[in-house]
């Protein structure tokens, strides 16, 4: 039986060599405000944006040729049901990460963190239109 609950991505994690440009982009050409910072705002560790980013400070990162794997650290999907979205996913053979039960790789190397939804608020997020115009 298909998993009846509904899920949406709550943040994308992308290593980057320069955060402070990367936070510069987010926000002046995207208008993507801060929402969390991890370490001190002149030279942060992890900045998430209200929108979905999280940018992973990571100077000595090389980026790989844009064809290859590398850029995404993980996936953040905000869940109905944990357990049981848990419980489905291991049904396609995914591997439990040492992070901790929420935290799976799927076989194609991609880490995907479960969080669990407030209640109802899965829903109103996937309600929103964000193409209507008003």
């Amino acid at each position: 039986m298909a998993f009846a609950k509904k899920s949406y991505v709550e943040h994308v994690a992308v290593r980057v060599k320069d955060i402070q440009w990367h936070i510069n982009f987010f926000y002046e050409a995207l208008g993507m405000d801060v929402r969390e910072i991890d370490g001190p705002t002149d030279a942060p560790r992890q900045y998430w944006t209200i929108g979905g980013m999280q940018l992973m400070s990571t100077p000595e990162f090389e980026a790989p040729p844009s064809n290859d794997a590398g850029w995404l650290a993980h996936l953040g999907i905000m869940v109905e049901d944990l357990e049981a979205a848990i419980a489905e996913c291991h049904k396609f053979g995914v591997k439990q990460l040492p992070q901790g039960r929420n935290w799976l790789q799927l076989p194609d190397g991609l880490a995907v963190e479960l969080m669990q939804a407030a209640p109802g608020s899965v829903a109103q997020v996937l309600a929103v239109n964000p193409r209507a115009r008003p």
